[in-house]
């Protein structure tokens, strides 16, 4: 068999309903997400859902149309690590950032007028 032709015959093709399938849950998940707003939702809940909803879309564009889902694993771990050790870091200065303002709250007190 030629390169060419091994090349072809590797080539998966997914079936149109899949594609149908995933466009349908965007529209119902981005659905989800303007009837958050629509209720009113205020607070905590609202940005969690919102931010759930933004995370599963984002997963179903990255799994299906970026054909991620069926790659290899070395690539997979490439593109999905770097994020998920960012947002472990952020979390790392937010947990910081409390111990700082409770410290200089701590010795040198309050701002006046607060």
């Amino acid at each position: 068999m030629a390169p060419v032709e091994a090349h072809a015959a590797q080539q998966q093709h997914h079936p149109i309903k899949l594609y149908l399938l995933v466009w349908g849950l965007l529209f119902v998940l981005s659905t989800f997400s303007y009837l958050v707003d629509y209720v009113g939702l205020q607070g905590y809940l609202r940005w969690s859902l919102i931010l759930i909803f933004m995370v599963l879309k984002a997963g179903l564009i990255v799994a299906v149309f970026m054909h991620m889902a069926w790659e290899r694993l070395a690539l997979i771990y490439a593109i999905l690590l770097p994020p998920l050790l960012v947002l472990v870091f952020v979390g790392m200065m937010v947990s910081e950032s409390t111990y700082v303002l409770l410290t200089r709250l701590l010795f040198f007190g309050a701002a006046p007028g607060t």
